[in-house]
C-alpha cells in the first residue's frame, strides 16, 4: 500500500451488516485498539420472500442479540413472490447498512474485505437462496444452475457499482474497500464445480472492477489452495481450525510455514483469514503467540486474520461464546494484550533478529 509492503493483521466481525450503528461503532473502535489494518465481513442477510410465501430457511424473527444472528429485521436480498425473482433491499434495513460499514472504515483508516455472500445458512447465504427454487441441494445447485448464477451477477454488478451516498463513491473506486470475496466457504461439489464458478465469477468481478483484489474466500484446507491458480484471483485464502482437522498446535504451525511456501512457488500472497483455537484449552495462549510468530517472522506470509472480534452489545454486555469460544474482546485479558503485540510487530515486519519470540514469552502463559 502506498507503494510498500502490506502485512495484514486482521480481524472477522460477522454482524456488521445487521448490527446497530453503535454496535458497529464499537467493533470498529475495538478493530483499532486492537492493531487491526483490515476488517473482513460478507454480505447478509438473505431471506424468503416478505408475505411468507416462499420461507425463510433459518430463524429470521430471533430476538437474540446481534451476536447471536438476531438482525432485527435487517436483510439485503429476498424472494419478490409477486415479481418471481429475486429482490435487493436498498433500504435503511438494507444496502444502507454497509454504506454506513464503508463510511465508517473510511474514517478510522481501516480496509475492508467483503464477501459477496455466505456459503452457510446461518443468516440465509446461498443456501436461502437455492431454497427460493425448492432444491435441497446445498453444494451443487446454487453453482451449477443458471437461475440462482444468475442471481449472483446480479448482486454482484449492484454491489459494485453502487454509489456510496455517505461518501460520494462507487464501491468499485472506494479504497477503503481492500478486496472482495466470492464467497465466504463455498462448498461448491464437485471440487471441479466449485473451480469452474469461481474462475467465471472472479473473472467477471474482474471486467467490472479492475480496482480491486478479488479472492475466493475459500477455506482450502482440504483442497490445499488448489484455486490459487486461477488467474483472476489475486490471492489465495485459508480457515485454519486445527480441532477440526485433527492437527496438533505444532502441527498446524507447519501447515502454516507449508501455506506460505505455496505462496512464493505460485507468486501470490496467500492470507490465514480465519483462525480459532477454543481458550478451553489450556495451552490456548501458548499456541496463539507460536502461531501469529511464525506468520510475522515468514517473509512469504501475508498476514493473518483472527476469527473473531466481538464488541458490546446494544445491552452494554459482551456477547457469552460458550460454543466456539475463539472470540476476542477489547477487555485487557492476557489474549487480548497478546493478538495487540502480534498486530504491533505485524504492522512493522521487522527482522526476526531484533523481536524475541511471542510463544516464548512468559507473560502470555497461563498460570
Amino acid at each position: 500500500m502506498n507503494g510498500r509492503p502490506f502485512f495484514i493483521t486482521g480481524v472477522n466481525i460477522h454482524y456488521l451488516t445487521y448490527g446497530s450503528r453503535q454496535e458497529v461503532i464499537l467493533a470498529l473502535d475495538d478493530a483499532v485498539a486492537l492493531g487491526a489494518n483490515v476488517v473482513r465481513l460478507f454480505l447478509q442477510p438473505v431471506i424468503g420472500s416478505l408475505d411468507g410465501r416462499i420461507p425463510t430457511i433459518w430463524d429470521w424473527r430471533s430476538e437474540a442479540s446481534s451476536y447471536d444472528l438476531g438482525v432485527n429485521g435487517n436483510y439485503l436480498l429476498s424472494w419478490d413472490a409477486q415479481a418471481d425473482k429475486m429482490a435487493i433491499n436498498d433500504g435503511a434495513n438494507g444496502i444502507q447498512k454497509v454504506d454506513f460499514v464503508i463510511a465508517e472504515a473510511a474514517k478510522r483508516e481501516l480496509k475492508l474485505i467483503i464477501g459477496f455472500l455466505d456459503f452457510w445458512s446461518y443468516t440465509g447465504g446461498s443456501q436461502q437462496m437455492r431454497a427460493w427454487y425448492g432444491s435441497s441441494s446445498e453444494d451443487e445447485f446454487f453453482f451449477s444452475d443458471p437461475r440462482p448464477r444468475q442471481d449472483y451477477v446480479t448482486w454482484v454488478d449492484f454491489v459494485v457499482n453502487r454509489v456510496n451516498p455517505l461518501t460520494g463513491l462507487a464501491y468499485r473506486d472506494d479504497p477503503t474497500i481492500m478486496a472482495w470475496e466470492l464467497m465466504n466457504e463455498g462448498y461448491a461439489k464437485p471440487e471441479a464445480l466449485r473451480l469452474s464458478w469461481t474462475a467465471e465469477m472472479s473473472a467477471h468481478i474482474k471486467s467490472i472492477d479492475p480496482n480491486h483484489l478479488v479472492s475466493s474466500g475459500h477455506a482450502n484446507v482440504l483442497e490445499r489452495l488448489s484455486d490459487l491458480t486461477i488467474p483472476t484471483l489475486d490471492f489465495g485464502t485459508w480457515h485454519g481450525y486445527p480441532l477440526y482437522y485433527d492437527l496438533s498446535v505444532q502441527d498446524f504451525d507447519t501447515m502454516i510455514g507449508e501455506f506460505c511456501e505455496m505462496a512464493a512457488l505460485a507468486d501470490k500472497p496467500v492470507l490465514l483469514e480465519e483462525f480459532g483455537y477454543a481458550r478451553s484449552n489450556p495451552d490456548m495462549l501458548q499456541a496463539y503467540g507460536m502461531w501469529l510468530d511464525t506468520l510475522s517472522r515468514d517473509p512469504d506470509c501475508a498476514g493473518w486474520m483472527i476469527w473473531r472480534l466481538a464488541s458490546r452489545q446494544d445491552d452494554g454486555q459482551y456477547p457469552v461464546d460458550e460454543h466456539d469460544q475463539f472470540d476476542i474482546r477489547n477487555d485487557g485479558s492476557p489474549l487480548w494484550r497478546l493478538v495487540q503485540a502480534a498486530a504491533s510487530r505485524g504492522a512493522w515486519r521487522v527482522e526476526p533478529s531484533t523481536i524475541g519470540s511471542l510463544a516464548d514469552d512468559d507473560r502470555w502463559v497461563r498460570p
